[in-house]
């Protein structure tokens, strides 16, 4: 029923034309440096799910596009989400604690699954809806007559969330309108130039988000919070592990991993991924086998692959001393 519903709003929602509204970023960050889009609105009428380049970047009945973090570590020290284009604020929440979505957590969300937000209508029938901010950090009231720019709030983990992210609705007349091709006709082969963005975002397909060294592999909870990562080791050190922390992941996907050392390389391995995982981590390592390893730098190099085609490389480094 959801998956039908979703359908049906992205198909009665009216044609409309790039001029209509132009939108900036809502959130204040160097995107592909310090954040990314994670899930785009989803185009897929059954219970799959297909974002507007007929990839997987989506969930189904994905109403939005998610403007995601690298780490809880840059949630906590403060991202501001903005307004995308000039309106007046509608309605806000603002009371609502950060924390990770769980299973057993839907009675504590329901009917608030956006968490703290805020809701600014614009000109033309235009809506923009703002969810998944920081409790306490939304600046603005409802009648408030923001721009372009203006700063809404940061980014939380409020609501149905398992990552800092902004989750950004835009809506034409109340039906939801995909900002990367408003006119809902998705071409597989040849992916609409249209967009409603005054500066279109690069698409990535999927990338790496952090290269990290550690003494064991690690916590995923310590990795997705951005504490994983060692910059130095002891030279007694039990292993030396390399991660990669990457999104957008398809089955069929191959992360390499390797480290290499002042003696040369240490261990290289190719793992396959076996399922579509929105965001995920692999490591490999070698266990401390002498009296102590030699002393320097060491860098992991991790590269994603798809289809044989590289999709990125990120290196990160540790110093042992």
């Amino acid at each position: 029923m959801r998956a039908a519903l979703a359908a049906l709003i992205l198909s009665l929602a009216a044609p409309v034309a790039a001029g209509d509204i132009s939108l900036s970023l809502p959130i204040d960050c160097d995107l592909g440096r310090d954040c990314f889009i994670q899930q785009y609105v989803d185009h897929d009428p059954s219970r799959g799910a297909m974002d507007y380049r007929c990839s997987s970047l989506s969930y189904d009945t994905h109403q939005g596009t998610d403007f995601a973090l690298r780490s809880l570590d840059q949630m906590r020290r403060g991202v501001d989400v903005i307004a995308v284009a000039p309106g007046v604020v509608a309605g806000t929440r603002n009371g609502m604690q950060d924390r990770l979505y769980r299973k057993g957590d839907e009675n504590r969300v329901d009917g608030r699954e956006c968490g703290n937000g805020v809701r600014i209508e614009h000109e033309g029938g235009w809506s923009t809806q703002y969810c998944h901010l920081k409790r306490g950090s939304v600046t603005v009231r409802k009648g408030d007559r923001v721009e372009t720019g203006t700063v809404l709030g940061q980014i939380g983990l409020s609501g149905r969330t398992q990552f800092p992210h902004v989750h950004m609705t835009l809506r034409k007349d109340n039906l939801v309108v995909d900002p990367f091709d408003p006119d809902g006709q998705i071409e597989c082969g040849a992916p609409s130039t249209a967009t409603l963005w005054t500066t279109p975002p690069a698409y990535r397909p999927g990338g790496i988000l952090e290269v990290g060294f550690a003494d064991a592999v690690p916590e995923y909870d310590d990795i997705k919070a951005g504490a994983a990562a060692a910059p130095q080791m002891p030279v007694d050190a039990p292993a030396i592990v390399v991660f990669g922390y990457a999104f957008g992941g398809k089955a069929g996907d191959r992360m390499q991993l390797r480290i290499d050392g002042p003696g040369g390389e240490l261990i290289e391995q190719t793992v396959e991924l076996d399922r579509n995982q929105a965001q995920f981590f692999r490591a490999v390592g070698k266990r401390l086998t002498t009296a102590s390893w030699p002393t320097g730098r060491y860098t992991g190099t991790v590269i994603l692959r798809r289809d044989g085609r590289e999709i990125d490389r990120v290196q990160g480094t540790t110093t042992v001393r």
